[in-house]
C-alpha cells in the first residue's frame, strides 16, 4: 500500500468515526488535566499515608500504624463529629436556597435589587466572610450582642464557647452557600417547561401540590449539583475555621481538613504520613456521598 493509499485509509477512518473521535478528543485535555492534579495526587496521599515522613528526609515504612493511631486519636474523632455537624446542617443551604430562588424567579418591581443584594454574599471571598461574622459575634462591640443587649438578654461569646463555637462557624458558611445554592435553583427555574406548568394550573395544582410534583422534579439536575457541591464543601470547610477560631477554643472546632493541615504543616509538626491518612479518610467519606447521590441519580433516571 502507497503512502497516498494510507492516507486516503486513514481519512476514510476518521471521516467514518467522526462523531465517536470529535469527543474524545474534546474531552481529551479535560481528561488529561483530571489524571495529573486529582486521580495522581489522590494515589500519592494513600501511598504517603503507610509512611512516616516529614517531607524531608527518607520516608520510613510503618503499613497501617498511621491509621491505628487514628482510631486513638481524641483530636481525630472532635474532628469527625464536627464534620458531621457540618454535613447535617450545611444541607439546609439546599431548601434556603430553593425557597429564595422561588421568591427571585417572581416578576415584581425591584427584583434585580433583590437578586444583586442576595448574590452578593457568592462573590465574598470565605476569608471576607470569617472576618465579617468574627466582628458580628465579638462579645465586646458585635451586632450580634447589641441585638440581644436590646432585647434583654446577656451577651453571648459565641466563637469563645466550646459548646457554641462550631456552630457559630456553620452558620458563617452558609451563608455565601446558601446564595450559591439560589444561582443553581435559578438557573434551573429557567429551564422549566411552562407547558407542563400550565397543564398542573388547569387540573388545579397549586402552592406546595404544584411545587412537589410539577417543579421540584424538573429541578432535579439542580438538586444533585446543590447537593454534591453543599457536601464537599462542608467536608472541606478548613477557611472559615481557620480565620475565625483557627480550631479553638481548645481545639473544639476543629473538622478532619483543618486537623490535616495541623498534622503535616502546622503547630504539630511534618506529619505527612500522619496527615495524608486523615486525607484519605477525608477523600472516602466524600467519595461515599457523592457515589451515593450518583448512584440514586442514575436510579432515578432508570426508574424515569
Amino acid at each position: 500500500m502507497t503512502a497516498t493509499d494510507r492516507q486516503a485509509t486513514g481519512a476514510t477512518w476518521l471521516r467514518r468515526n467522526r462523531q465517536v473521535v470529535a469527543p474524545v478528543l474534546f474531552l481529551l485535555p479535560g481528561l488529561l488535566f483530571f489524571l495529573v492534579y486529582v486521580l495522581l495526587p489522590v494515589a500519592q496521599s494513600v501511598q504517603i499515608s503507610f509512611f512516616r515522613w516529614d517531607g524531608l528526609g527518607e520516608p520510613d515504612y510503618v503499613g497501617l500504624a498511621n491509621y491505628r493511631e487514628l482510631a486513638g486519636d481524641r483530636a481525630f474523632e472532635v474532628s469527625v463529629i464536627n464534620n458531621v455537624k457540618w454535613l447535617l446542617l450545611y444541607l439546609l443551604a439546599i431548601p434556603g436556597g430553593l425557597f429564595i430562588a422561588l421568591f427571585l424567579n417572581q416578576t415584581v418591581t425591584g427584583i434585580r435589587l433583590y437578586k444583586s443584594l442576595f448574590f452578593f454574599p457568592f462573590v465574598i471571598s470565605q476569608v471576607v466572610v470569617g472576618l465579617v461574622f468574627t466582628w458580628f459575634y465579638d462579645p465586646t462591640f458585635g451586632l450580634l450582642n447589641a441585638i440581644l443587649g436590646a432585647v434583654g438578654l446577656g451577651p453571648v461569646n459565641v466563637l469563645g464557647d466550646p459548646a457554641l463555637a462550631t456552630y457559630g462557624i456553620i452558620v458563617a458558611g452558609l451563608w455565601p452557600q446558601v446564595a450559591y445554592c439560589m444561582i443553581l435553583y435559578l438557573t434551573g427555574l429557567n429551564a422549566v417547561d411552562p407547558e407542563q406548568v400550565e397543564a398542573a394550573r388547569l387540573d388545579g395544582a397549586k402552592g406546595w401540590r404544584m411545587l412537589w410534583y410539577v417543579i421540584l422534579p424538573q429541578l432535579r439536575p439542580a438538586t444533585f449539583i446543590a447537593f454534591v457541591v453543599t457536601i464537599i464543601g462542608a467536608l472541606r470547610s478548613f477557611d472559615l475555621i481557620s480565620v475565625m477560631t483557627n480550631g479553638g477554643p481548645f481545639g473544639s472546632t476543629r473538622v478532619l481538613s483543618f486537623y490535616m493541615f495541623e498534622k503535616a504543616l502546622g503547630e504539630y509538626g511534618f506529619r505527612m504520613g500522619y496527615g495524608a491518612a486523615i486525607a484519605v479518610v477525608l477523600f472516602l467519606i466524600m467519595l461515599v456521598f457523592i457515589a451515593y447521590f450518583l448512584w440514586s441519580m442514575w436510579r432515578q433516571e432508570r426508574g424515569a
